[in-house]
């Protein structure tokens, strides 16, 4: 909650502004800690208005990537928590990642620890991102936290974007393809189907089709928009339940080639969290819970919850992984020899790039099937329509001259 005070500080000077906290009495601990005197704090109620910016505004995964870059400079530079975090608030463009920073400022002054601090914004800095800093704070090593999250952040940033806009390109085009020639079933044929019905001539068959298409699509066109609507509220609504999140998952994964891609950016994401996580000193255990939450695939969180399981109860990762189809020998082999050797870390490092490799390829091969099958299948409709439309026209001209 945002609480707004009015202070006095040591020298008599009156303070005003804002602290974040969990109540009420929090907030005030937090300003006395400060060294002021609290002559009033009341709560600050979140607007939703047209300007509010946290109704239109958001933090992009890049902004996050360089502030961690930019957090680990300032910790090499020897540069105090407070002054780092208080210098990047008024110096980062993005206003609510500049509110954030503010925020997280106020708590450090407050005697809150960076992670406590970050911990209060869940929708900046992920469960992951956190617990990495609190092993950071743990170890004493926070300049190269951020720098491992920056490095980590980057290479999900590059690998999310390439895989989804990979599947936009397509989905556009088919899209922009269906949009246009609704447009003309809609309103250039039936013109021509009355200029065409009106001369008398025999009509083929497919022509025949195509009009009864088209009068359908006019007569009958909103009732399909709505079942079309009610249909995506379903599969929406359906997808905010547990079951019904499962099994959009388990299809996505099932659809050739696209499954096959989905696949191998969770095996990339997972051998990823998982060597960041170790390498930043957290225990196991803890990298299979963080990583189950944010692997991005209801299937595999499942897998990774039943490998937590396994874990706590003394088995090894490679043994619980290998009683799931959905993950390769080749990981379940390779993790096994991080175990025996103790290389975990640098084996699943290895694991993380070839995982990249893969969907790299996967992506690139994707598109290159794609393009080609695209275009030859939009070929097929226009010339469909054109022939189904103009030998008609055709005969009535040749029978005019």
């Amino acid at each position: 909650m945002i609480f707004r005070y009015k202070a006095i500080n040591d020298q008599g000077e009156q303070k005003e502004g804002t602290i974040d906290a969990v109540n009420r009495d929090l907030a005030i601990g937090g300003l006395q800690h400060r060294g002021l005197i609290v002559v009033s704090i009341i709560e600050e109620k979140e607007k939703k208005g047209f300007l509010n910016i946290t109704l239109f505004e958001s933090v992009p995964l890049k902004d996050v990537v360089i502030l961690s870059r930019q957090i680990s400079t300032l910790f090499e530079s020897q540069v105090s928590a407070l002054k780092a975090f208080s210098l990047l608030s008024s110096n980062t463009e993005n206003r609510l990642l500049s509110s954030k920073l503010s925020q997280v400022t106020s708590d450090l002054q407050a005697g809150f620890s960076i992670s406590g601090a970050l911990e209060k914004h869940p929708d900046v800095f992920s469960e992951f991102y956190v617990n990495m800093v609190k092993a950071g704070e743990e170890s004493g090593k926070l300049n190269q936290t951020f720098a491992y999250l920056a490095d980590y952040l980057d290479r999900e940033y590059a690998l999310t974007t390439k895989t989804r806009n990979a599947l936009i390109y397509p989905a556009f085009v088919i899209l922009v393809f269906f949009a246009v020639m609704t447009l003309m079933f809609v309103f250039v044929i039936p013109k021509l189907s009355a200029l065409i019905e009106e001369a008398g001539q025999d009509i083929p068959f497919y022509t025949k089709l195509l009009f009864w298409l088209s009068d359908f699509l006019v007569n009958y066109g909103i009732f399909i928009l709505i079942i079309v609507a009610v249909f995506a509220i379903y599969i929406w609504r359906l997808s905010r339940t547990e079951r019904g999140e499962m099994y959009l998952d388990n299809l996505r994964l099932s659809i050739p080639v696209v499954g096959n891609l989905y696949k191998k950016l969770y095996m990339a994401r997972i051998a990823d969290n998982f060597d960041t996580m170790l390498s930043a000193g957290i225990s196991i255990v803890r990298s299979i819970e963080i990583t189950s939450k944010v692997v991005g695939s209801k299937k595999y969180k499942t897998i990774l919850e039943e490998a937590e399981v396994d874990v706590k109860a003394g088995a090894s990762l490679s043994n619980s992984f290998s009683k799931h189809k959905e993950i390769p020998q080749i990981m379940v082999q390779m993790v096994q020899v991080g175990e025996e050797t103790g290389s975990l870390p640098s084996i699943l490092k290895t694991l993380g790039r070839f995982y990249k490799r893969e969907v790299d390829d996967a992506v690139d091969t994707m598109v290159g099937l794609i393009e080609p099958i695209m275009i030859v299948v939009l070929g097929i409709g226009v010339a469909i329509l054109l022939v189904s439309v103009l030998l008609p026209i055709y005969d009535i001209a040749g029978s005019i001259s």
